[in-house]
């Protein structure tokens, strides 16, 4: 006789809740399925490539001008030095935009002032191709196209790239800033290619209304300010604890106090690398302005003349990404004390030699100069001050290298139509070089302490 239990699942099955343990204990038993996990890119990258386009087109419109230079004088009869001079006002409003600009972005983010830049710059480039008198041409480059210019930036971009990354926070801005150095090889070339084709009018709307769709475009759908918007933290945030202890182990100095910009004015090295940046934004900006004239002169035709500019941006890639592991290694005033001497030499080869070899020479070798020194002011800056008025003191100097670039550009022009030559514009910028690279030398590279 069946127990009672046997005789009813005999008769009726397992009972249903028989059923569900056994069926538990099955799935108990069984190896789960493995789920893949869903993949999810950090947003950051997303502003990291914006930022990259953006500068990638900013870049193409900055030295795109050097390209422009004898077309509009052919046009209106202008001398070099008048549209020089179009430049230093340029140069001199975009250096003085910086430090508004970043007020502005701190407290209102960056997607009003990119996009506000933007209206600027391209209404500015716009214009450019309606002018008839140098006053229109001072009006549309030198005032509305130079404030635009100042918000879309690589200063505008290292500060937000340096909000969406603690992690890799060099690199990210590194990656950034190549779209400078990309747009201005891969453009340059494209726009000689325009002007000779369809001329210069054409040519600076094309480049007003492009700038205007893709940084919009980027602004309305892409760009956030701080990963707070989205919820998020930044890159790697959750080393915070280390990076902050490091950070504040190298800005106090052990016990030392960190400098405001007064400070660090009572300072001798300041004023030493204060010096050699003034002497670097004028090489930076009288061959980035007149190299493409300078070049034709000597009978290079435009598209070649157009590459050379280009390659030279090409290069300044190369010295920005060299720039960093060897200050790394050696410091921060040696590498910038080698890009003088370089550009020394560089000066001396052209003063002795005028053909096609030597000026691919000396732009390669200048390109490689260009931007060694943009990720090594702050650095230099913070090693010698501290970190807390790093942006402050790095923005006045980066005002004082921008300010003397346009300056510089206006007497070379100056110089060419009272002498027919940039001769002795080559000769005193080879003597400011090394004048630069002395300073350099001189630069105390330890941590500073307030006079009293």
């Amino acid at each position: 006789m069946l127990p009672p239990r046997e005789l009813f699942v005999g008769l009726y099955g397992s009972p249903p809740i028989i059923k569900l343990v056994k069926a538990k204990r099955k799935e108990s038993i069984m190896p789960l399925k493995k789920i893949p996990p869903k993949f999810n890119l950090f947003y950051g990258w997303y502003i990291l490539a914006s930022s990259f386009v953006i500068l990638f087109f900013n870049a193409g419109a900055r030295f795109s001008f050097g390209v422009m230079f004898k077309p509009m004088i052919t046009e209106f009869g202008w001398n070099r030095s008048s549209i020089s001079l179009a430049f230093f006002l340029n140069m001199t409003l975009f250096a003085l935009s910086l430090t508004v600009v970043g007020r502005f972005y701190d407290r209102y983010g960056p997607k009003w002032v990119i996009l506000i830049s933007t209206i600027l710059l391209s209404g500015g480039y716009t214009l450019i191709s309606r002018i008839d008198s140098l006053w229109e041409f001072f009006i549309s480059y030198g005032i509305f196209a130079a404030i635009g210019l100042g918000g879309t930036s690589v200063p505008l971009i290292a500060a937000l790239m340096s909000k969406w990354f603690e992690k890799w926070r060099g690199l990210a801005i590194s990656l950034a800033l190549s779209g400078n150095s990309l747009g201005h090889f891969a453009l340059v070339p494209l726009f000689t290619i325009l002007v000779l084709r369809h001329g210069w009018r054409a040519s600076y709307l094309c480049m007003g209304l492009l700038m205007l769709v893709v940084n919009i475009t980027l602004v309305l759908l892409v760009i956030k300010g701080d990963p707070d918007d989205l919820g998020k933290r930044p890159y790697g945030a959750g080393d915070r604890g280390k990076i902050e202890g490091e950070e504040t182990q190298i800005s106090s100095g052990g016990n030392i106090q960190d400098l405001s910009l007064g400070g660090a004015m009572r300072t001798r090295s300041f004023w030493f690398f204060l010096i050699a940046m003034f002497i670097c934004g004028t090489g930076d900006f009288l061959i980035t302005t007149h190299l493409i004239p300078f070049v034709t002169d000597y009978g290079i035709s435009p598209t070649t003349a157009g590459n050379m500019l280009a390659w030279y941006g090409l290069m300044s890639l190369a010295g920005i990404m060299v720039a960093g592991p060897v200050s790394d290694l050696m410091g921060n005033k040696i590498p910038i004390a080698v890009t003088f001497l370089l550009r020394v030499l560089s000066f001396l080869l052209i003063l002795k030699y005028q053909n096609l070899a030597s000026f691919y020479t000396f732009t390669l070798t200048f390109g490689f100069t260009h931007l060694i020194t943009a990720p090594l002011t702050a650095t230099l800056v913070g090693r010698l001050y501290g970190f807390s008025h790093v942006g402050l003191i790095s923005g006045f100097i980066t005002t004082v290298h921008h300010s003397a670039g346009g300056f510089w550009a206006y007497v070379g022009g100056l110089i060419f139509d009272q002498t027919g030559s940039y001769r002795l514009a080559f000769i005193l910028s080879a003597i400011m070089a090394l004048a630069a690279f002395c300073s350099t030398i001189l630069i105390t590279e330890k941590r500073h302490q307030a006079i009293q």
